[in-house]
């Protein structure tokens, strides 16, 4: 071969050689750019901002995967939120997408955590498994999701001496940005209810809750500048169901706000089915409001028509109003 040929073909080898290199080295510094918005991402959907006092960190992060995989682990996750005066703790975190999706991220996070607030509450949950999904577009999280297997959440308040336990057999909550609003399902799958003194524990029931908060779209990832206040908020319930079993329904649905104060107003329609065996089940666990249930009955049954009673609720700054007209009750401000 001549030397000429010889030359030619070196020159094209280290040209290949230089673009092999080359590709790799930007594949590379591409892969840890996308590694760092995974984090971001990540820590956004556990509400970091910290330019406004709220930050997630996320201890001893590692990057893993490459070159095909991106993976962010953390020994341990911990929040603070200064203006409202709430800290929390969690276990580690393992966080992951493929090279060729980076805006969908799964992640899963180990039990405990642990959430105090500056007014003396306290809330510990632990879990069998917690497992999520994501979906990141350019305006943040489009959509997430959350499935925990066997929470078990204990909730200590030290201002009031209230102490009591829920345990589930699994939760579920399901977020999606709907343009400027906010989309959520949640729902709590055999929930067991144990309250301090109380004499017997509340009955097993499974709720579920699909409702829209208006213009809260900035909840999922921590863009809203309210975070997850509920205050000066407007929504509407599609439907809550808490459902005893054996027919046994309450059903609520409806427009609702919250003022600067926290102060819930609303028209929702109220539904129960089998009414009586609420009352039955109600008086069992609260035996000394067991007259307070009765009449509560009666009057329900009066307004909605026996059985299955359906009236309608009116909720003006908190308190409760039956058919617009009967005092029946008074919801504390969020």
């Amino acid at each position: 071969m001549a030397a000429s040929s010889r030359t030619g073909v070196s020159g094209k080898l280290w040209l290949l050689a230089c673009l092999v290199v080359l590709f790799i080295a930007l594949y590379t510094a591409g892969w840890f750019y996308a590694a760092s918005l995974l984090r971001e991402k990540t820590l956004a959907v556990l509400g970091s901002r910290a330019s406004e006092g709220f930050a997630a960190e996320c201890s001893d992060a590692e990057y893993r995967g490459y070159p095909f995989r991106i993976g962010l682990f953390c020994s341990k996750v911990t929040v603070n939120d200064q203006a409202n005066g709430i800290s929390g703790d969690f276990g580690a975190l393992r966080s992951a997408a493929q090279v060729y999706d980076p805006g969908h991220i799964i992640w899963e996070m180990d039990s405990p955590a642990e959430l105090k607030s500056s007014r003396g509450l306290t809330v510990s949950t632990s879990w069998k498994s917690l497992q999520s999904s994501i979906i990141t577009k350019f305006k943040g999280v489009e959509r997430a999701a959350l499935v925990l297997q066997n929470p078990k959440t204990h909730v200590v308040s030290s201002e009031s001496g209230q102490v009591f336990d829920i345990n589930a057999d699994k939760a579920e909550i399901h977020l999606r940005q709907n343009g400027d609003d906010l989309d959520a399902a949640v729902t709590l799958e055999g929930t067991d209810t144990a309250i301090k003194d109380l004499l017997q524990d509340l009955p097993r029931v499974t709720t579920s809750m699909d409702m829209t908060l208006i213009g809260r779209a900035g909840i999922i990832d921590g863009r809203d500048p309210n975070g997850i206040s509920l205050r000066q908020t407007k929504g509407e319930m599609r439907e809550f169901k808490a459902d005893l079993g054996e027919g046994r329904v309450l059903l609520v649905s409806g427009p609702f706000s919250f003022d600067d104060q926290g102060r819930m107003s609303g028209k929702l329609k109220l539904r129960v089915e089998k009414l009586s065996a609420w009352q039955d089940i109600l008086s069992q666990s609260f035996p000394d409001l067991a007259s307070t249930f009765k009449t509560a009955t009666s009057m329900l049954s009066a307004l909605g028509g026996g059985a299955n009673a359906s009236i309608d609720i009116t909720i003006k700054r908190g308190k409760v109003l039956a058919g617009g007209l009967i005092p029946i009750g008074e919801i504390p401000p969020v």
